[in-house]
Formats: C-alpha cells, structure tokens, sequence
C-alpha cells in the first residue's frame, strides 16, 4: 500500500538525522586516523595525552583536538581492553562532548562510549565526573575503565559511601571520577559547611556525563537532596495521635490517591474534635483553632500514614527500622527518611522505636545541583518520550543513535483482563509454557508485594527462581548479568540491574568460551531472553527500559505486558467505562483481548501521569529556584569569606552599616521620647561591652559620636584578642564565627521556607499565584537574614572577652589554633580556641 509519509521523509530529513549526518563527517575524519595511530608504541599514548594539554593551553579548542582524542581512546579501548569502539559509539561520543543527551539501546556499549567524551574534556585538567547509578557501577566501570585512562596518561578514581573525606578529595583530584548522583550532591552540600578550603573534598564543577540520565534528571527529580540535624523528640506525640486516629471510621476522610492526600469530611472534623478533646490534647475545642496548627498537620501526617503509605510497596521495616522503598528500582533507598514528621508517623503506625525528627541544616534538588556544572550531557536507553522535559529544564537536546546491528526483538501486544487474578493466572501459565523449554524469562513488577505474590505462584508449580526486591545486593549485577542463562526465572522490581549487560548462555568470564558459543545459540533458538511485564507502570519510558532488557546487539528477544483493569494505573487513572467497554467486546471470565481501543485507553492512562509528574517537577524547580538563587548567594559569601586573608574587612564594613542604621533609628526615634526601641536595639548590639553609666552616656551622645564610641569598643576587643593570641589567630576566630553564624542563620531560614512552602498554596483560594507569594515573602526573609547575619555576627565579636586567668596552657592553646588553621576538627569536648576557658561546644561550637 503507498504511503505518502515514506515519499515525503526520502526528501525532508528529520532534524535527528541532519544531526547524524553532520557526525558522521566527523567518523569519517576519525575513521581515516587509524591506521596511523595503530603503528604507535605502547608509550607514545601518554606522550601524545601531554601534547594534546599543551595544545588547549595554548588556546586550541576541544572541537579542533576531537579527530585525534577520539582515534587515540578506539585504539587505546583496543589494546587494553581488546573492545574496539563502533562507529555509533564515535557518534554517541561526539554528541556526549557537545552537551548533549544520546539516546543507545541497551547492549550497545554506553559505559564504552563515555570513555571518549570524557578524555577530551580532561584534557582541560578541571575534572570530569560520570555520575552512575550506583555504588557498584561508579566502582566498577572507574576499575574497568581506568585501563584506557591509565594507558593514555590520565587518572581515574571513584566515590563510593563508605569513603572518608581524605579519600574522597583524592579521587575528586583524578582527572575523571565516577560516583552516584547523590554521593556528589551531598558532597557539595557538605562542602559548603566546612570551615577551611583544606576540609572541602570536590574541585570546580567543569565537565559531567550523567549515565542513565533519565533516572538522575527525571525519576528522582522529585525528591530533594537533604542534610538533616536532630530536632526535639515527640515520641509520646506521635504514639497518642497514631492511636487516636486509628478510632476514626471511613466516612471521617476521603483518600485521593493522585496526589496522596488525604482530607478529613465535615463528620469527620467533628469526630476528631470529639475524640481529642476526651483525651485533653485539643485546644479551645476547635480543631483548626491556631493553637492546634501542630496537632492539625501531625493528625493530617498519622492518616496519610495509616491509609495510604502500604508496607511492602512504600516502606520495610528491618532490624526494628522503617526504611523507604524507591517506587521506581524497588530497592531500599539507605539512610533517607521521609521528611516532615511522615516517618515519625510511620513508625507510630508499625509501633517500632520513634526516632527524633530531623532540623534541615542544607539541601538542594538534583535539577540545581547539575545546573552548577558549566557543561552536561548524559545517555540512557530511554530517553525520547521525556525530550521535552530534558530540553525545557536542563537545555539538553536528545540526539536518538541508530543501533549497531539492527533490532530484532519482538515487542507483543499487551494482554488485557478483567480481573488482577486472571491476569495472574494467565501471566503464570506462560511462565511455564516458556520454562519447559528452557527459554531464560525475566519478570518485572511494581512493588515487592507483588514480586512475594508471584513467587508463591511460581513456588506452587516447583519452578526454580531469584526475587532481587528492595535490597541492594552485591551481588545483584551477578545476577542481572546471568539473566539470559537456559532455564533462569527472575523476579525484580522496575528497573534493578541498570547498567549492566545481559548476555544470552551468560556472562562472559564466568564460562568457558567455547561453552559460551553453544550455550548462546541454543538460547538464541529458543527465542532468546523473554521479558514479562506484570503491569504498566506510569511511565512509557519505564516499560521501554523493561522491554530494551531483551534483544542487545541485534540479540533474539521478545517482550509482553499484562494488564487488568484492577492495575493501580488502569484503577486510578484509566477510563471508568473501560469494564463496560470490555463487555461490550465480549470479553469473558479468564479471557484477555487485544484492541486498539484499549491500547488507546493505557496510553492515555500513561500519558496522564506523565504529564502530572512532569508538573510536578516543573513546580518544584519553580519553587526551588527561589532558594536556589539565595543558596548561591549564601555559599559564595560563604566561601569569599572562608578563603578571605583579611577576615577584618567584613567586620569592619558591618560594623559601619550596623552604626549607621542604628543611628538612622534614632533619629526616627526622637520625636517620641516614650519609645524605648532605640535603647534596646542599641543594648542588643553592644550587650555587656558598655559599662552601664557608659550606656547612659551612649544614648545620650551625638550621631557621630554614637558610631565612633561604639567602634572604639569594637576595635578595643579585638585588639585584647590581637595581644593575647596575635593576630594571625585573631583573624581566625573571627573568620570562625563568622561561618558558624552563617550557617546558624541559613539553617533556620531554610526551616522558614519549608514552613512557607507548606502554606503558601492557601493563597490560590484568594486568587493570587502561590509562585508570586512565596518569591515575595521569601526576598523579604532573605532580605531579614542578611541583616540579622550582620547583626549577630557584629553583636559577638563586641562581647567576645578573653579570659586570661582561665585560658589553658599556651602550648595546648597554640595546638587548638593551629589545628584551626589546618582546617582540622575541635572535638566537642575540648577547650575553646578562644582561650575562655570553657569546653568548645559551650563556647564557639555553640555559635
């Protein structure tokens, strides 16, 4: 039958294959380069790697250098490594080197083709990181890479979660470092709360190649990076709410699963009132009294707790601890908690041990934290379907690199039931049909409820499998890796094992080659690695990085989704008439159907939750930019301050922007000689540095003599610190104090932002944008915690004294400053550096 469209793309190319195009000019170039550089020695690699860095220094651009680097890593890849770069993993790598996203088919040598992307930059000596998705992978891919890199003269390093910061500064100092997503943002928070340039680990944010880009920048993209201090512990809060609220019936709250809310009915404010107010925790008899803010937003927590946070799908609780499940890998995210007294609630719920709320002392979204970078690019295996979001939040164009031999997998069409137990049934059945013929299968699932219940199914018909769920095991790779073995059955969850390459007969390594061979095309007669979906997830790309497990290199495969009207996306987000749809067609009892009406219907249940969860990070950019801008404002301060050789000029300038206010006040004062507001501001800044009849004569003194007394006393302390200590040491319990007051100060703003960022969508009611409001209200926080930043800062160095009677021996003292200057650790317990007297944690480190 003719098509027109296939007339009209032979004359119009889309603007992915102009792209191509371009590129391959570019292979060409490369691809003409190699017989030369075969005939290089073995040494000649490094010698030629210094002479690409004198080149760039002496002003030639990467582009200009890229022919030769790129020709030099194929060749470097070939003698160490014995893998030879494709001519689409160049292509990949000049698209990774032009801050850009590629889009490679699973199996087609992603972690290879950083390798070229990332010499280049090096080059530049700033540093590359390749941001993975786990651990194992940051360790194992800088391991088996780093043979290129170490051939060619670079070093290469990796950041795992158990190193110290001594490590982590010397692998951040390799030319190229591996490590996960959130090991470098929390390095960067971390960072920015150190007191010395010598304690901070990361150097400037040049160059990063995200891998699996999709599952960084998008899945993930909702939940903040957070470091966390203990708050005040309400145990005995949390349990007497949980219980409470567990005497509510089903018409007290309705559940909108959506957006996982949860609103209390009219009967329902009345019967929390009732049962609250017999237990003497309400106040004023009236639940949304302003009193009762804290009970409101706990009873709100204990409900979303109880009714719609699920065990086994959102949480675990192990060893007595409740830890947080990733909807999306199924594996237990270690060391986060869900913010907000949520977790707290949750451990009422499940009645384990309650541990104290956390105080947020630093954080930043995933989004921000890569835009630090001055370059980005990334790949992944699915990426097309969120081009719009990559493009529109971070600026990174998606070029889609064409397979290296062509894909043969078969992709079926879902098959649809009624009911989730004839799905299962059905699902079962060809788990069986396909592993009495050894065909290796692997199985995916939303949750790990689900992965129990399908491996008591398989249990029940004697069929030998692995469950990988929730736990992230060493060994998971192993695993992954062996999936396409005769006779395997995996259950998983999502997406685990991304990343890592499955070979049909088996990894190579673990058999003998030859074994290897025969192994491969029996599976490869058996149809290959079968891919079961027991559900649609709520993202296309999801599913298609389920399918593209199947079919690498032009591998036999195929791939099947099943699905039930009882499917949380069907259930939640399909269309109601669906059941009255299926009857329609005929559908009976254990039967499935394959139409296209229905395929319509999952694909725009699909699409629906796209969109909502691309809002949803779109609203939370918005949102966190406003923090973002005044996080890079602190921090530069921060740091401008920490490296400052002159410490003395930022107190100096305070001080006159303090005296000048403090006089403008009083002039605003004087008409009414009843207000005490001058005096008081006044005795705040200069505490118990003015004896009181010299106070008395302070208030009563000319405006330029206000500022001159005040500075005198100023300069009087810090003058007592310069004879005592010198001035070398004096300098640097300002510049201590200063940063302490610092991070005291943007600690609790964070804290008033959280509070507004909760309460600002309220305005919507009054017709104003949330958005607007919460930019306005926070500049005018902002605004308040410079001033107060300058204030407290000023207020302590005036009343700072040095107590000589009481100070420690010299030479201790001597040690405690240069152990200061080093950028080295006060324990908590030792004596202040400032020569009081008292234990650091009651002196400066309580600052």
């Amino acid at each position: 039958m003719f098509n027109p469209l296939n007339l009209i793309s032979k004359f119009i190319k889309s603007s992915n294959q102009k792209e191509l195009d371009r590129i391959s000019n570019i292979v060409t170039k490369i691809n003409s380069l190699e017989d030369e550089f075969k005939n290089l020695d073995d040494l000649d690699f490094p010698k030629k790697t210094s002479a690409f860095k004198d080149q760039i220094k002496n002003g030639k651009k990467l582009d200009e250098i890229l022919p030769e680097a790129f020709a030099l890593v194929r060749e470097a890849s070939r003698r160490t490594r014995n893998e030879r770069h494709f001519d689409v993993q160049i292509i990949g790598g000049v698209v990774l080197h032009e801050g850009k996203i590629a889009e490679m088919r699973t199996g087609e040598g992603k972690t290879l083709t950083i390798t070229l992307a990332a010499y280049l930059n090096a080059l530049t000596e700033k540093g590359v990181h390749i941001v993975t998705v786990n651990d194992y992978l940051a360790k194992r891919d800088s391991i088996d890479m780093g043979q290129i890199y170490n051939f060619l003269g670079l070093t290469s390093g990796y950041i795992n979660n158990d190193q110290n910061d001594e490590d982590r500064k010397k692998n951040y100092s390799c030319d190229i470092t591996y490590a996960t997503n959130s090991e470098l943002g929390f390095d960067y928070l971390r960072d920015n709360m150190k007191f010395s340039e010598a304690e901070m680990v990361q150097r400037e944010h040049a160059f990063s190649i995200v891998d699996e880009i999709d599952s960084c920048l998008i899945d993930e993209a909702r939940t903040p990076l957070v470091i966390s201090g203990s708050a005040d512990d309400k145990t005995a809060q949390y349990l007497a709410i949980d219980k409470l609220v567990k005497q509510l019936n089903d018409k007290d709250y309705e559940i909108d699963e959506k957006d996982r809310g949860i609103l209390l009915t009219n009967d329902g404010i009345n019967n929390v009132e009732k049962i609250f107010s017999d237990a003497g925790i309400l106040k004023n008899n009236n639940f949304y009294d302003p009193e009762n803010l804290g009970l409101v937003h706990h009873v709100n927590q204990a409900l979303r707790a109880n009714h719609l946070f699920e065990k086994g799908k959102d949480y675990i609780v192990k060893d007595e601890s409740l830890k947080i499940i990733d909807e999306l890998t199924g594996r237990i995210l270690e060391g986060r908690r869900f913010g907000d007294g949520l977790h707290q609630a949750l451990e009422a719920k499940e009645k384990i041990t309650i541990q104290a709320e956390n105080q947020t002392l630093a954080s930043i979204t995933y989004q921000n934290y890569f835009k630090l970078y001055k370059k980005m690019s990334g790949c992944t295996g699915t990426a097309a379907t969120e081009s719009e979001e990559f493009f529109e939040i971070y600026n990174l164009p998606v070029v889609v690199i064409p397979t290296n031999n062509e894909m043969i997998r078969k992709d079926y069409n879902d098959q649809i039931f009624r009911t989730e137990g004839e799905k299962n049934d059905a699902i079962i059945e060809r788990i069986v049909e396909c592993h009495n013929l050894g065909q290796p299968i692997l199985i995916f699932t939303s949750s790990i409820n689900k992965s129990e219940i399908y491996s008591k199914l398989l249990s029940k018909k004697n069929i030998k499998h692995v469950v990988l769920n929730a736990k992230n095991h060493a060994n998971e790779a192993e695993i992954i890796a062996n999936a396409g073995k005769e006779n395997s059955v995996i259950i998983t969850t999502s997406i685990s094992g991304r990343g890592v390459d499955i070979q049909l007969g088996g990894k190579k390594g673990s058999i003998q080659d030859d074994q290897l061979k025969i192994d491969k095309a029996k599976i490869k007669t058996l149809g290959g690695l079968f891919v079961i979906g027991t559900e649609r997830m709520e993202s296309r790309r999801v599913d298609n990085q389920a399918r593209g497990r199947a079919g690498r290199q032009g591998d036999e495969g195929s791939s099947i989704f099943y699905v039930s009207l009882e499917d949380d996306l069907m259930r939640i987000f399909g269309s109601e008439s669906m059941n009255n749809m299926l009857e329609k067609l005929g559908l009976k009892d254990g039967e499935s159907i394959d139409h296209p009406w229905i395929n319509k219907a999952l694909e725009r249940a699909q699409q629906k939750v796209e969109a909502r969860n691309f809002d949803i990070r779109k609203t939370l950019i918005k949102f966190d930019n406003v923090l973002n801008d005044q996080r890079h404002v602190v921090f530069s301060q921060r740091k401008n301050a920490m490296n400052s050789k002159n410490i003395f000029e930022y107190s100096d300038e305070f001080l006159k922007e303090i005296s000048q206010d403090i006089v403008k006040l009083k002039i605003q004062k004087l008409s009414n000689p009843k207000s005490n507001e001058f005096s008081n501001r006044l005795r705040q800044i200069v505490g118990k540095s003015f004896e009181e009849n010299e106070f008395k004569e302070l208030i009563s003194s000319s405006d330029n003599e206000i500022k001159e007394k005040i500075l005198n006393k100023f300069k009087e302390s810090r003058n007592d610190r310069i004879n005592l200590l010198g001035e070398d040491h004096a300098k640097e319990i300002e510049k201590r104090i200063f940063l302490q007051s610092i991070d005291l100060n943007w600690k609790s703003h964070i804290q008033y932002l959280e509070q507004l960022r909760q309460v600002i969508g309220l305005r919507s009611y009054g017709q104003r944008d949330p958005l607007i409001e919460y930019k306005k209200e926070a500049f005018e926080l902002f605004s308040n915690l410079l001033e107060k930043l300058k204030l407290d800062f000023v207020t302590i160095l005036m009343n700072l004294k040095v107590l000589t009677e009481q100070a420690p021996e010299q030479e201790n003292k001597n040690s405690m400053l240069d152990q200061i200057k080093k950028g080295k650790k006060i324990g908590r317990n030792e004596p202040c550096y400032c020569g009081s007297g008292k234990k650091f944690k009651h002196c400066c480190g309580a600052l």
